[in-house]
């Protein structure tokens, strides 16, 4: 076992020798602007799993360096499919936007806890199920079963208030992840 001293020279050591490599990964793969976030998130997941990381750590920090890449990539595309939702409902009456964002709130607010967290982590965070199941410590089997569930409830909670405006029902069915 390594002495706090002795890992902070290590991870000196890390940071040193493939600062440069994981800067210039990123670069090729997403905006200059999100670089620096990506290598930061890059050294900071290297430093809390210290010991994780093997003799030869360059490929394990592309592999980290990776998955932020995609998960910015995520981030991205949902930004985009939020712009295209909303100016869907542009020209819109804002009443009518206000009741549905209302109405979809209420619904979601009406089931319980472990539906909510399921919907939010697909819906609103943009996981997919493989990990959303890691953030709720269960299995992919599993989560999916609970989605598929919250999904149910959902779908029946909003049929309980229909919408009077169709523009409504594809906000609706995009949170019921139909769309």
């Amino acid at each position: 076992m390594t002495t706090p001293a002795g890992d902070a020279q290590r991870f000196e050591a890390l940071y040193r020798a493939h600062y440069a490599a994981i800067v210039r990964f990123a670069r090729r793969r997403i905006d200059a602007s999100e670089v620096e976030e990506v290598v930061a998130e890059t050294f900071a997941i290297a430093w809390r799993r210290l010991d994780d990381v093997p003799a030869d750590p360059l490929p394990w920090l592309y592999v980290v360096a990776r998955h932020l890449v995609y998960a910015q990539h995520r981030t991205i595309e949902r930004r985009r499919q939020l712009a295209a939702a909303l100016s869907a409902g542009h020209g819109r009456d804002p009443a009518d936007v206000v009741a549905e964002r209302e109405r979809v709130l209420l619904a979601l607010a009406g089931l319980p806890e472990p539906d909510r967290e399921a919907l939010r982590l697909v819906a609103w965070e943009g996981l997919g199920q493989r990990d959303a199941a890691r953030v709720l410590g269960t299995s992919r089997v599993a989560f999916a079963m609970r989605l598929s569930r919250a999904r149910r409830r959902l779908a029946a909670a909003l049929a309980d208030a229909e919408p009077a405006d169709p523009a409504c029902t594809r906000t609706t069915t995009m949170l019921e992840g139909q769309a």
